[in-house]
């Protein structure tokens, strides 16, 4: 049996076609809503006045230091102080074996009482024969003998006068005693120790620590980007407010008391590039000691139009160049570049790149691209929190 092919009727004909142009027009009709315009967090800069501080290393020096170190040579027969302690001016450290230095001192009294008794005979024989020969009852050579006479005994005084003095000095050298008030540390001697006038080795040191020195160092380049700063009239200085000085110990805390800044050297050491500066710092409980490491927060001046943007709205390009994106007036995306001058907190000092009244983008900046078109809302930064 042979089976004839399948033919549409006219009617249902025209009914598929009439379906497939209803599809096909629905199709192009059919239209994809635009892309949305990407939403960025912007902060708005505002100058602010803004004091610059430095921190600078540094070690800190006592304010006195003594070395004490004999006058005289000799045993030491007693050591009159406690090693670690408190000792005041004048007080009473070694003593000396003073026996000798006594013996020499009577001897040398003794031997101005024998000179000065030289003295009167030699002036009562000078003016005697001052009288006699103006009547020629003597020679002028027995004149000039007597005048030169009484001259010897008289130098002989001075001379004796003068020994006696060197042997009270030197007497007055055994008792050893502190020249300032302060810290004395350890003894190097022992009782019974011989000791040589002004040997090299000092027999014990006294370090006054209140007040006490803080010398730290600054690079020669940051001072004469300083002195830019403040010629240029970019950095403003009150002096008062610039000597004030404090100080972070080794620990990381804060040390109670503010210093006073007192100089700058003037001299740069060739070695390291750098300049000293000394601050002193009352040091009552004397917490601080010499030789500790410690970092001095000093201040710089004040910045009265300073601009500061939040570290996360700073980019870096692979030459690792500062640079951040801002939206502009037609609320499109610009790229900046920019120069930074340090960290304060969790924001950067702008130095140039950016000016007052710019939108920093600080969220988003993945989103977009410099050119592209976005929707500015302002950071809240505790909602970023």
């Amino acid at each position: 049996m042979i089976r004839k092919p399948f033919k549409l009727r006219p009617n249902r004909l025209a009914l598929a076609v009439l379906l497939a142009a209803v599809t096909i027009g629905a199709a192009c009709k059919k239209t994809f809503p635009p892309p949305s315009t990407p939403e960025v967090a912007v902060v708005t800069l505002q100058t602010e006045a803004l004091k610059l501080t430095t921190e600078l290393p540094g070690r800190t020096t006592a304010y006195l230091v003594a070395e004490i170190r004999p006058q005289v040579n000799g045993i030491i027969q007693k050591r009159l102080f406690t090693e670690g302690s408190d000792v005041a001016a004048g007080s009473l450290l070694y003593q000396i074996d003073a026996a000798p230095y006594q013996a020499a001192y009577d001897q040398a009294k003794a031997a101005l009482a024998v000179a000065e008794s030289h003295v009167p005979p030699a002036r009562s024989r000078a003016e005697r024969f001052k009288t006699l020969v103006a009547v020629h009852a003597v020679g002028q050579q027995d004149y000039e003998d007597a005048v030169s006479a009484l001259a010897t005994a008289d130098a002989g005084v001075e001379s004796a006068r003068a020994a006696l003095e060197n042997a009270r000095i030197n007497l007055g050298y055994t008792p050893i005693k502190s020249p300032i008030s302060g810290r004395i540390g350890r003894s190097t001697v022992t009782v019974g120790a011989l000791v040589n006038a002004y040997q090299g080795a000092p027999l014990a040191v006294v370090q006054q620590l209140d007040p006490i020195y803080v010398d730290v160092i600054q690079s020669s380049a940051e001072v004469l980007r300083l002195r830019r700063n403040m010629e240029s009239g970019r950095l403003t200085q009150d002096k008062e407010a610039w000597s004030k000085v404090r100080l972070k110990l080794e620990d990381g805390t804060s040390y109670s008391a503010e210093g006073a800044l007192q100089f700058r050297d003037i001299t740069v050491d060739p070695s390291t590039g750098s300049v000293i500066l000394r601050a002193v710092f009352p040091n009552p409980d004397k917490v601080l000691l010499p030789g500790m490491f410690v970092r001095a927060v000093v201040g710089e001046g004040l910045n009265e139009k300073a601009l500061l943007v939040p570290q996360q709205g700073v980019s870096r390009d692979t030459k690792g160049n500062p640079y951040a994106l801002i939206v502009n007036g037609e609320n499109k995306v610009e790229q900046r570049s920019l120069e930074l001058d340090r960290a304060i907190g969790d924001k950067w000092l702008v130095a140039k790149g950016l000016a007052a009244g710019d939108r920093v983008v600080v969220e988003g900046q993945l989103r977009v691209r410099p050119g592209a078109s976005v929707k500015a809302v302002p950071f809240d930064a505790n909602a970023a929190k």
